[in-house]
């Protein structure tokens, strides 16, 4: 969530090309300006993008037009970036109440594991978390906004290899599981 950053995105995706692995990324439109080439790389090393809103602008009780200028502003600049797609949503915070579920056109994506890296910012704590709580299936948060979120990123995804796991986007995961996703719903999990 919450990229593209130039410095810690780029070692990210850096990384995950290196082990194999894939991810989606949440992206806040207003920090795609700039980060164009990342973007782009995102999407050609095939990882899935979602939209994650404009300004990362809490979307719960929001009028229309409202939530509709924070997807509808950073899908444009998704597509301007990478074409046509499907750009399923993350609502900042994971909040958005039922009118609004009902105004999207995509399958809204929450998080089964959250290390709140965000709030830690410490890569031993955060990977200590997830290692500890990860079930086959679960979408795992982290914000590649923060040098110590890819720290525990690569330590994640070194350890649960080694168990077996293997690193797929949401997309991905939902397909295995043969879940057939719907616009306007919530899933936090493949399970």
């Amino acid at each position: 969530d919450d990229g593209p950053r130039a410095g810690t995105t780029g070692r990210l995706l850096d990384g995950l090309r290196e082990r194999g692995a894939s991810a989606t990324f949440f992206l806040v439109g207003s920090q795609i300006s700039g980060n164009e080439k990342l973007v782009r790389r995102m999407r050609d090393e095939g990882h899935q993008i979602g939209n994650h809103s404009w300004d990362h602008k809490e979307l719960k009780d929001v009028p229309a037009a409202v939530l509709g200028g924070e997807i509808d502003s950073t899908d444009e600049t998704l597509r301007t970036v990478c074409g046509d797609g499907d750009y399923w949503i993350r609502p900042p915070y994971g909040l958005l109440d039922k009118g609004g579920r009902g105004s999207v056109s995509t399958p809204l994506i929450h998080w089964s594991v959250d290390p709140e890296d965000w709030k830690l910012r410490n890569a031993k704590k955060v990977s200590a978390h997830v290692l500890k709580n990860v079930r086959p299936g679960d979408i795992i948060l982290l914000h590649d906004t923060y040098a110590t979120s890819v720290d525990a990123a690569f330590e994640i995804i070194d350890a649960l290899e080694e168990q077996g796991y293997e690193f797929v986007t949401v997309k991905e995961l939902l397909t295995l599981y043969g879940v057939v996703p719907q616009e306007g719903k919530f899933y936090t999990s493949a399970r």
